[in-house]
């Protein structure tokens, strides 16, 4: 790893890395929370996955979490949010919502995403091995959250991947990509046309099939203008209910899709995963 910034916040150091990744295949940044406790003992790890366009930057200046961390002890780690570079494939009409900003959390298998979009094994795998094995953090106490692209990612990671993480939790998550426009241009771009591939990235169908329970927490915005078409948070609800699976879903009224709306409850998002790695 390469040290790009290092920046003082509640005590903490706010720091980014670069550093070559063999999954995808090219170079990549990420961002990482270190709360002061580090200073002196291996901290549990929050892993925060980021939306649409997004890169490792946004949580980190936007969602206010350092404040938090520091209070809970609990690092945080943002990886961007697809490959880069200049030989990485992007969409071909340059639309924001596939290719670069827009990997989706998977391990691509058609040509020519497959190269360099293994999202999956990058998040899940490589970059925890990096982190934890170069820096004070604890493995054993692991925890996951995003928003939107992001929140997607954080519930089928986890639960594809029950015993890696203590707790899961999402902003404004996209629920089922089996179900809606987003998912349907990703998933059959990145995994082709065989919808039950696609089922292992659709955390409503994850829950139905689920044989471990985690602790998971959902925040949706009513106000969110893409909640009806894109993320179709009753459909989770459904499967939850369908599945007996305890996950709390919670509608906040009057806030949309932004990152106002996750600085307003990312102090009870870092508090509920707290009570599982601290």
């Amino acid at each position: 790893m390469e040290q790009i910034s290092n920046n003082k916040i509640f005590g903490g150091q706010q720091q980014q890395f670069s550093h070559h990744s063999d999954s995808l295949n090219c170079d990549m940044v990420f961002s990482i929370y270190l709360p002061e406790q580090a200073q002196t003992k291996r901290v549990p790890v929050l892993y925060w996955l980021s939306g649409l366009t997004c890169t490792d930057q946004n949580f980190v200046t936007k969602a206010g979490a350092q404040q938090f961390a520091a209070q809970y002890g609990i690092a945080i780690v943002c990886p961007d949010t697809s490959p880069r570079g200049d030989n990485v494939p992007d969409d071909a009409d340059g639309a924001w919502d596939f290719g670069l900003g827009a990997g989706f959390y998977v391990n691509a298998t058609q040509a020519p995403w497959n190269q360099h979009y293994q999202m999956f094994d990058y998040v899940s795998q490589e970059l925890p091995a990096l982190v934890e094995n170069s820096l004070p953090l604890d493995g054993d106490r692991r925890a996951i959250s995003g928003h939107s692209m992001g929140g997607h990612g954080a519930l089928t990671i986890a639960l594809n991947q029950p015993s890696r993480f203590a707790s899961a939790s999402a902003f404004s998550p996209i629920v089922s990509p089996l179900n809606c426009p987003w998912g349907h241009k990703a998933l059959g771009l990145y995994l082709g046309e065989d919808r039950e591939q696609w089922a292992a990235h659709d955390a409503c169908s994850l829950v139905l099939r689920a044989e471990e329970r985690l602790p998971i927490l959902v925040d949706q915005g009513r106000a969110d203008n893409f909640l009806e078409e894109q993320l179709k948070t009753e459909l989770l609800v459904q499967a939850a209910d369908q599945a007996d699976y305890p996950i709390k879903i919670r509608y906040q009224e009057g806030y949309d899709h932004s990152y106002f709306f996750i600085a307003s409850f990312i102090g009870e998002h870092m508090a509920f995963h707290a009570e599982h790695v601290c």
